[in-house]
């Protein structure tokens, strides 16, 4: 395995060693010295040409929680702006030694083409690109989701469980991930949205499609994961005003409280407070919106060091 670039890069059994090797990275996480030796004198570097937080941040401190030395490029700022090529961005960073490309893109199949092309001997891991895939986000919330509903001790798939992802199906990476990698570890999985973002042809990536969520809620799913309304990626002819969003498809007061008491919340963030969710939902013990970003961690080290590192041995 040298690159991640999609969740179909991943069977069944290394989706499952991932989500495993980053409980024993939970385990580095809670100890006082958050260390380990694995990526001692490696370069990593993150080359995000859209803003971002969470995700930079998480893979920032992954690396160095493993001991790697780590670059963080952004496109604002930086020679891009200046009308450097991808191709130029990435081989100078080959020229310095850097050994893992963690590319976040506007661009579909942008971390493909780096992969694929001739520029970098580097391992290339996708933290978003386009409207396309972000696989590590579909790790923390599988891991998430498993931890949660089927205890820290579970180590296998997630058969019997129903997941429910509702909102920018049409623009979201987030949810192509979480389908193909929760159906993969054998959860059922429907979506729900308004008609115009939920895109053709999507019946083949899930087992159900809703179009009215307070129809969805009634099948009594296990887990409810509400997507951030991706705004830079369409105009007004795909939604309705904001209140009526979030009337029809938010997960607000009054639906939270019809929700089952045991029924999970996750959110990829950033979330956008009254329009997709509401505090009061973001905020209640069945939300996992905060473990999700703990996870986070976890599973990038995990990534990171399936890909680089060279001795399993180095986890103590």
């Amino acid at each position: 395995m040298k690159h991640l670039l999609s969740i179909n890069d991943l069977g069944k059994e290394d989706a499952l060693e991932l989500l495993n090797l980053a409980i024993e990275m939970q385990n580095v996480n809670s100890r006082d010295v958050k260390k380990l030796p694995a990526l001692n004198g490696r370069t990593v570097a993150n080359l995000f040409f859209e803003d971002s937080t969470r995700t930079r941040i998480s893979f920032e401190l992954a690396a160095k929680r493993l001991s790697a030395d780590v670059i963080n490029f952004t496109a604002k700022g930086s020679s891009v702006s200046k009308g450097e090529s991808l191709k130029d961005t990435v081989q100078t960073l080959e020229a310095m030694g850097v050994e893992a490309l963690i590319v976040r893109h506007n661009h579909s199949g942008a971390v493909n083409t780096i992969a694929n092309a001739d520029w970098s001997k580097a391992s290339v891991i996708n933290a978003g690109d386009g409207t396309h895939e972000h696989p590590t986000q579909a790790l923390l919330d599988a891991l998430t989701i498993r931890q949660r509903l089927l205890g820290k001790d579970h180590l296998g798939d997630l058969t019997g469980l129903a997941v429910l992802i509702v909102g920018d199906i049409l623009h979201s990476r987030v949810a192509r991930s979480n389908m193909l990698l929760l159906r993969k570890l054998g959860a059922r999985v429907a979506i729900c949205g308004p008609a115009t973002l939920i895109p053709e042809g999507i019946e083949g990536l899930s087992d159900q499609v809703f179009y009215n969520l307070d129809e969805a809620l009634q099948h009594g799913f296990d887990a409810v994961m509400m997507l951030r309304i991706q705004a830079e990626r369409m105009n007004s002819a795909f939604m309705p005003n904001g209140a009526e969003y979030a009337s029809g498809w938010g997960l607000g007061d009054s639906r939270f409280s019809k929700l089952g008491t045991k029924t999970l919340i996750l959110h990829p963030g950033p979330m956008n407070r009254g329009l997709e969710i509401s505090s009061s939902a973001a905020d209640s013990e069945q939300s996992a919106i905060l473990d999700q970003v703990t996870n986070g961690v976890a599973v990038r080290m995990a990534v990171l060091y399936k890909l680089l590192a060279q001795e399993q041995s180095n986890v103590r």
